[in-house]
């Protein structure tokens, strides 16, 4: 059978969007595998993950996504960015919707701006404590592991945030893996390696669990390590439009903003690359 399918991103962060909006098109038990086959970069489509839109009991959209070592992801940020984005187009949803993830309900405000679409998604709540990720050490949420200080926080995916003088200095393939995997975190977490560029800004790479390897851009990890580094003074400039702090976040892919305060908000873009099928 013929399955059409949408090539979208994130700041770089890419995924295949399948929409079952009118109905499943791949059955439940193959997704992870689906995922698997079309995710490869060579003999594949190419992306960080499978997106799977449909209709949702308790929210305007549903989004599940499923990564190229076949889990099935909490929630993603850009992934959100790009479903919002699509569903819009679509007509499914307004300016303002809300999305179900496995992280629970996510609002989203979202729009163009001058032909580039813009969302604002109210985050899951930064969770520093060891109620919610059992670390020791220096404070609730901090370890050392292989040299670096590793703060943990929980964005709706569990993430490990480590300051460095110079990023490009980072061996990330090398050092990340073991922090991915280290018994600190259960479930393992994304790695975020974290260079202060000043008061206002930060700059990150990040290593996501499921990908196994270093993507372009994160919008949980970018809201983890904003959130860590305002919480540390690192940085962190008062914002009159949010009533809070704003930090500017450079990934590889572009820039997002995150808004900190009672309610946690990342404004970033999305991105329509190329629409296809796929003959399954």
């Amino acid at each position: 059978m013929e399955i059409p399918f949408v090539k979208m991103h994130g700041n770089g962060n890419d995924f295949v969007l399948i929409d079952e909006y009118g109905g499943g098109v791949i059955p439940d038990e193959m997704k992870p595998a689906f995922a698997r086959l079309y995710s490869e970069r060579r003999f594949g489509i190419g992306a960080d993950g499978v997106l799977f839109l449909s209709r949702s009991d308790t929210s305007d959209i549903k989004m599940r996504l499923f990564q190229p070592d076949e889990s099935e992801a909490e929630m993603c940020g850009n992934g959100i960015r790009c479903l919002v984005k699509y569903a819009f187009d679509a007509g499914y949803v307004e300016e303002r919707c809300t999305v179900e993830t496995r992280a629970g309900e996510i609002p989203v405000t979202l729009g163009y701006r001058e032909d580039i679409f813009q969302a604002s998604i109210t985050m899951p709540t930064p969770a520093f404590g060891r109620e919610d990720i059992p670390a020791t050490g220096k404070g609730e949420y901090y370890e050392q592991i292989s040299g670096y200080d590793v703060y943990a926080v929980n964005t709706g995916v569990p993430h490990a945030v480590i300051f460095v003088e110079e990023l490009a200095d980072v061996d990330i393939r090398k050092v990340a893996p073991v922090i991915r995997n280290h018994p600190t975190f259960p479930e393992g977490a994304n790695v975020n390696f974290v260079e202060v560029v000043n008061e206002n800004e930060i700059r990150i790479r990040t290593f996501e669990r499921g990908i196994e390897g270093e993507t372009y851009s994160c919008g949980t990890g970018a809201t983890a390590s904003a959130a860590v580094a305002h919480h540390l003074g690192y940085a962190g400039e008062p914002d009159k439009k949010y009533v809070g702090t704003k930090v500017l976040v450079a990934t590889q892919g572009g820039l997002l903003t995150i808004y900190l305060n009672e309610e946690t908000l990342m404004e970033g873009p999305a991105a329509t690359v190329f629409e296809g099928s796929i003959l399954f």
